[in-house]
């Protein structure tokens, strides 16, 4: 009977011991060691560092006020499976927040609404275009390229990229072209959501690369090939691909994944180059009206021009490990005027980052306000967000 009794104590006092533990799901820490607030920054979690097979049902909550946060579901590879979970977090100067991972339906996941957004134009020969609730871009492809060189009409030839200057946080680049197919209007009007009249042709517009050789910049083509990663309410992403170029005998092999989070003015250049050891990614210098400026410690160049009846600031800024120096370079020939940022080729990889803010969309005031802005930029992506994850027990 003893034996007995002592068996039930023990199944008891298990079975309380069980009840009274609480599940632990896995926690991923988010640090920020500046000293100002950060919250424009995507943190980044892939499958395979939550081992687990579908991300589909999990969210993301801050541990300590049990907010939700929005998140984002990104298929890298193109196999229909999603491979990354994306979340925004606001964290204060130098602080740190812990954020759960937990099961939840669809329908109770924040909503939000789709701001990065990116596509191909067929309707506009093939424009490929992006946009965020600050800023929007797009680039030039190969049947632009091809009326080009036939003579036909509405020709591009240019891999610079071009900016569209938007003034409203709500998405653009539909409506815009709606008004080009219907012939309701035209993109290059500002009716009060902005307009695009940032003149590209063969320059760097905004972040466009060349590769210097004996003093001298040489450019590739328009894209040749695209593919849309992803949109949503965090990122847009998409990857392009050029026919190889010659620079001065040097054969370069070019391709690059572009993103565009929420909040940013600023696109990020993931460029895979075979060929050379170093790119320059130019900024358009236009009517030469403007100020070239740079920090080589900070890692950024930036040119501040009149524009039209207002003023725009455009900037490439890069790690210091990939900044290597800045160049204003001026010419007679139309459009080849250009600031330079040089930046270093590591393992045929070289990220850097492109963007602009125009005066009209009350983003920034002045020049100071954005060169501030550019060193805040600076200081982030040399400091990134450390995020650790701390796996629940299996």
């Amino acid at each position: 009977m003893s034996t007995l009794k002592n068996l039930l104590y023990l199944v008891i006092g298990f079975f309380i011991i069980s009840c009274n533990q609480e599940k632990k799901n896995t926690i991923i820490s988010v640090k920020n060691n500046l000293d100002f607030e950060r919250t424009f920054e995507i943190v980044e979690i892939k499958k395979s560092s939550l081992n687990i097979d579908d991300l589909s049902s999990l969210g993301i909550k801050d541990l300590k006020s049990g907010e939700l946060q929005v998140t984002q579901l990104v298929d890298t590879d193109g196999d229909g499976v999603m491979d990354e979970l994306l979340f925004q977090p606001k964290i204060a100067p130098n602080s740190k927040i812990d954020f759960e991972v937990i099961t939840i339906t669809e329908s109770e996941k924040p909503k939000s609404e789709n701001l990065c957004y990116s596509r191909f134009v067929p309707e506009r020969t093939d424009d490929y275009a992006w946009e965020n609730d600050k800023v929007a871009f797009r680039v030039y492809g190969p049947n632009a390229q091809y009326r080009f060189e036939n003579g036909l009409p509405e020709p591009t030839l240019s891999s610079g990229v071009d900016a569209w200057l938007k003034r409203v946080k709500y998405p653009i680049i539909n409506k815009w072209y709606k008004k080009y197919t219907d012939k309701t209007g035209s993109y290059h009007e500002d009716t009060g959501e902005g307009l695009d009249n940032f003149h590209v042709g063969a320059s760097r517009g905004v972040g466009g690369i060349a590769v210097k050789t004996n003093k001298e910049y040489f450019l590739s083509k328009n894209y040749t090939k695209y593919r849309t990663i992803t949109t949503g309410p965090l990122r847009t992403s998409f990857y392009l691909e050029y026919a190889n170029w010659d620079a001065s005998g040097k054969t370069i092999k070019e391709s690059k994944i572009i993103n565009l989070d929420l909040g940013n003015n600023f696109s990020k250049f993931s460029t895979q180059i075979e060929g050379s050891d170093e790119i320059s990614a130019g900024l358009t210098l236009h009517e030469k009206d403007g100020e070239v400026t740079g920090n080589t410690n900070k890692g950024w160049v930036s040119y501040w021009q009149p524009h039209a009846d207002s003023e725009i600031g455009t900037a490439i800024i890069a790690n210091k490990n990939t900044f290597k120096d800045f160049e204003k370079y001026d010419v007679e020939t139309k459009d080849l005027s250009n600031a330079y940022a040089h930046l270093n080729v590591t393992n045929n990889t070289a990220i850097y980052y492109a963007g602009f803010t125009w005066q009209k969309s009350k983003q920034f005031s002045s020049k100071e306000d954005w060169i501030n802005y550019l060193n805040m930029f600076s200081d982030c992506i040399n400091n990134p967000l450390e995020v650790t994850i701390i796996k629940a027990l299996q």
